[in-house]
């Protein structure tokens, strides 16, 4: 059983506008609990005891409102990224807390129905590989990393591609099963033209190296909470009763 879990919340969530200034992103409200509790909670439904939460800007607010964990069911463990220099490279100080074993993997600002993560961990489980990455149909993925597969294979992914520019409908969701077999090329990876060390670029780079790296479609909510609007839009459906996050 998979037990591990790795959750990068270390951005300054800049899109976010003044709404960050004083408090990190993963700690802005959805249906009156931080996003980063419903990331927590949902992974610790389908089994998952430990989990490694990587902080930035502002972290010292979620090591507060989170503790060691035992509110959500987890055994928390922090890690400080001092400069904000990209998702692998916070994925990377990680590393010596986790145990050399496959481990569960969301970024802090996704939200999804926790059913989805007990779909790739069973997906995992069934035919283990690389990695394993959650998938979910967009209208374009410019804003996200363009994923395109032969039946489950990933056969190439595209991090922000250009609007229009993807022939796929299909984006990386931002939750993602990740083996030992992804730290040599985090290694190894240099900076994107954003200046970034970015983790989807470096799984990108995975597949381009003849790794084992497939998908899993998503179904029911799903939302990279970016914008005030799309957070609007997540409150207003918690408030019809509308947002299912089961």
């Amino acid at each position: 059983m998979l037990d591990q879990a790795l959750i990068l919340a270390a951005g300054k969530g800049t899109r976010m506008g003044s709404l960050t200034e004083q408090r990190p992103k993963p700690l802005l409200q959805v249906a009156g609990a931080p996003i980063l509790q419903h990331v927590l909670q949902g992974i610790a439904s389908v089994g998952v005891r430990r989990a490694v939460v990587v902080i930035g800007h502002l972290g010292e607010q979620i090591e507060r409102c989170f503790g060691a964990g035992a509110a959500v069911g987890l055994d928390i463990t922090y890690c400080r990224q001092q400069r904000q220099t990209g998702t692998a490279r916070a994925a990377l100080l990680a590393r010596g807390h986790l145990a050399p074993a496959p481990l569960l993997m969301s970024f802090g600002d996704i939200l999804c129905a926790w059913r989805n993560y007990r779909k790739l961990l069973a997906a995992f489980q069934a035919n283990p590989c690389d990695a394993l990455l959650g998938l979910n149909p967009v209208d374009d993925p410019w804003q996200g990393a363009a994923v395109y597969r032969d039946g489950d294979r990933v056969t190439k992914l595209i991090e922000k591609p250009p609007r229009g520019a993807s022939t796929t409908n299909w984006n990386n969701a931002g939750v993602m099963v990740l083996t030992p077999a992804i730290w040599p090329v985090l290694e190894q990876l240099p900076p994107s033209p954003r200046g970034e060390y970015e983790l989807p670029v470096g799984i990108g780079r995975m597949v381009e190296l003849g790794g084992d790296v497939r998908g899993v479609e998503f179904d029911g909510f799903w939302s990279d909470v970016g914008r005030p609007e799309e957070l609007e839009r997540i409150n207003r459906l918690a408030e019809e009763g509308a947002l299912d996050l089961s």
